[in-house]
């Protein structure tokens, strides 16, 4: 059996390994926050490699993140948890969610929008493409808001519109990287009536169709970041930083994404070493803005 605070350790080590846009567990999060947020990242960054892994047969995949949810059901009771490499994601997730008193069904629509990776490919309406992602990403802002102690309906709103806008960035983002994974994200409504076809992608093309359609889609993305961005001066303490940094990470990206025209053929954007001067320069110009008044705890 793995000890508590190895098992811990050992989710907060994954959590550095796998560093990508955003903060994960960053030193900007309060101390006594870190080993829970790693616990809920290494539980989802295990289920989605299992549904990334496209060499594997889709029922294999399924039944595989059916089992990952029988472990998170036996970790929500209490009961005896697997004896094999996942004991400590497990062990960890399962003490933070009785230290935090998370809700057990956000950490299952993770596991669901996870599925729904191996069987869905095409998205046939913008309407389609939000219901993904209040699954695949808005519980992760609601659980970093409730192991922070806020429960309030007006927080977890403005968190889900910042989620959403990360996950779509991402989405534009990685638009060949998911292609060749066999999935598109943007959806048909907004590809079709411009004329935007699979095959330039295959080609590695992105047509004047192709930049219109993802232009109407990074407006939408930064009109959620806008709607969301009071969650960063609505919550205390160091919660607020990294909230900060999170979302100006992902305008960051945004930003390049529009600067490049959306061809992420010619370059992926991603934050780089570059980007750290601007980044800290709006942080402190936004620390010179009068905030709301905290709300919730």
């Amino acid at each position: 059996m793995v000890a508590l605070q190895e098992a811990y350790r050992q989710c907060e080590r994954l959590a550095r390994d796998h560093y990508e846009n955003f903060p994960v567990a960053s030193w900007l999060l309060p101390r006594r926050m870190r080993p829970h947020i790693a616990a809920i990242y290494a539980f989802a960054r295990g289920a989605d490699d299992v549904a990334d892994e496209g060499d594997r047969p889709a029922a294999e995949r399924l039944r595989q993140l059916d089992a990952w949810g029988a472990h998170l059901d036996t970790a929500a009771a209490g009961g005896p948890l697997p004896q094999d490499s996942h004991e400590p994601v497990f062990t960890a997730l399962a003490a933070t969610i009785r230290s935090c008193r998370l809700p057990v069904t956000l950490l299952e629509d993770l596991l669901s929008a996870f599925r729904q990776d191996v069987t869905t490919t095409r998205y046939a309406t913008w309407t389609e493409v939000i219901d993904y992602c209040r699954r695949s990403a808005n519980p992760v802002g609601r659980l970093v808001l409730r192991v922070a102690g806020y429960d309030d309906a007006r927080l977890d709103e403005r968190s889900d519109a910042i989620c959403t806008a990360l996950q779509l960035t991402n989405f534009w983002q990685d638009l060949e990287r998911d292609y060749l994974k066999g999935r598109i994200y943007v959806p048909r409504e907004l590809t079709k009536p411009r004329g935007a076809e699979e095959a330039d992608l295959a080609r590695r093309r992105l047509t004047p169709a192709w930049r219109e359609a993802l232009r109407d889609a990074a407006a939408r993305t930064r009109a959620l970041f806008v709607t969301g961005r009071p969650l960063c001066g609505a919550v205390r303490g160091r919660l607020r930083w990294e909230l900060r940094a999170t979302w100006l990470g992902g305008t960051r990206i945004l930003e390049k994404l529009e600067r490049a025209e959306y061809d992420v053929f010619a370059e992926r954007p991603a934050l780089r070493a570059a980007d750290a001067p601007v980044l800290l320069w709006r942080m402190a110009r936004w620390a010179r803005t009068v905030d709301p008044r905290p709300s919730g705890r």
